[in-house]
């Protein structure tokens, strides 16, 4: 069997030996070497050409957002970042995603046995994850041009206008996800539906996200409040850590969040949100699932498609993770199978034809 093969790059011993241990109890991973800076990775890659390489964001004399954007000019290949869940933490890990890494996962800080075993599976899986998805698919974007925004009150005007002010996008993404989003977005006019995101991310991401997602749409994008009332050509991402749900209430779509149980081990789960869009939206509804590991939203997708809304999932080709889309695909309820690229496009004709 071929091992998978590691280099960790980070500035902390003991985060160095405590991640070393914990993939060399994985029979399919071997961690070939170690660096405690930029410099000396350079030259171990060089050396070992490792499969996969773990990169901590703040390390001495280069960090690793700088080190990352080399690497991916240079030598490109696939990386997990290790990070802190600090607000700087957050907006640096994104960064780093959008400069190629595949993945993040927290530095470890584990006090009981159990956390310990939770973050050996997480970081193995991700190791994993990482060895076999699509790196070449992530690569550097040009940041577009920011928008000017359309004033929100002629907007919800404008909307109420329109046929089909009942419609409704539902959207799931993890793995590869924050740039899948971005690609999408961009590319939606301000007078979209509204549009509801489950992205897997700790909650210390998701204001850093959000606002990125802002400056980049004409839509308005938001973290939404338990309770709050859904509006024409707003965009509202799912708070990190918590559920989102949507109903139906006195003729408008209403979010709610909880501070419930994970589900698919995920908090926010996109299945808790497509279940609620299946009850209260149907065939009033656009369901998208994109890049990411694992199969969480494809039973929801099912019951979207099952209440009659239309459903999207990304291609295999230009996920970074085939998994979340893949699941959809092997239940068959994808109405379509696209590449990022299109998917924007799919979208508005689909609710051209809907109206």
């Amino acid at each position: 069997m071929k091992k998978i093969r590691v280099l960790i790059v980070d500035d902390s011993l003991l985060i160095r030996k405590v991640l070393t241990s914990i993939l060399n109890t994985a029979l399919d991973i071997e961690v070939v070497g170690a660096a405690e800076n930029a410099f000396v990775a350079r030259d171990r890659i060089k050396e070992l050409n490792p499969d996969v390489l773990t990169l901590d964001i703040e390390m001495p004399q280069m960090d690793g957002i700088i080190f990352l954007r080399n690497l991916m000019r240079l030598h490109p290949m696939p990386v997990v970042m290790v990070s802190t869940l600090t607000k700087n933490g957050a907006k640096a890990t994104l960064e780093a995603l959008a400069l190629g890494a595949v993945d993040f996962l927290e530095k470890p800080k584990i006090t009981t046995e159990n956390g310990l075993a939770a973050y050996s599976e997480e970081l193995i899986s991700k190791v994993r994850m990482a060895a076999s998805s699509n790196a070449h698919t992530v690569h550097i974007h040009e940041e577009p041009p920011l928008i000017v925004k359309e004033n929100p009150m002629q907007r919800i005007l404008s909307a109420r206008n329109k046929t089909g002010f009942n419609k409704l996008i539902v959207l799931g993404s993890s793995t590869g996800g924050t740039e899948a989003i971005k690609e999408v977005m961009k590319n939606m006019p301000a007078d979209s539906p509204p549009i509801l995101i489950t992205q897997h991310l700790p909650a210390a991401f998701s204001e850093s996200f959000v606002n990125h997602i802002d400056s980049i749409t004409a839509m308005t994008a938001s973290i939404p409040v338990h309770g709050q009332v859904v509006e024409w050509g707003n965009i509202y991402l799912a708070p990190g850590g918590l559920q989102m749900h949507v109903n139906r209430v006195n003729h408008q779509y209403v979010i709610q969040i909880e501070d419930s149980k994970p589900v698919n081990r995920h908090k926010p789960s996109v299945d808790v949100l497509f279940h609620s869009a299946a009850k209260c939206a149907g065939k009033n509804a656009v369901c998208i699932l994109l890049t990411g590991m694992g199969a969480d939203g494809a039973i929801g997708m099912q019951a979207m498609k099952n209440a009659g809304a239309q459903t999207i999932i990304q291609d295999e080709a230009s996920s970074v993770v085939w998994g979340m889309p893949g699941a959809a695909f092997k239940l068959g309820c994808a109405d379509y199978i696209v590449p990022l690229n299109d998917i924007a496009a799919k979208i508005l004709g689909l609710f051209k034809s809907l109206r």
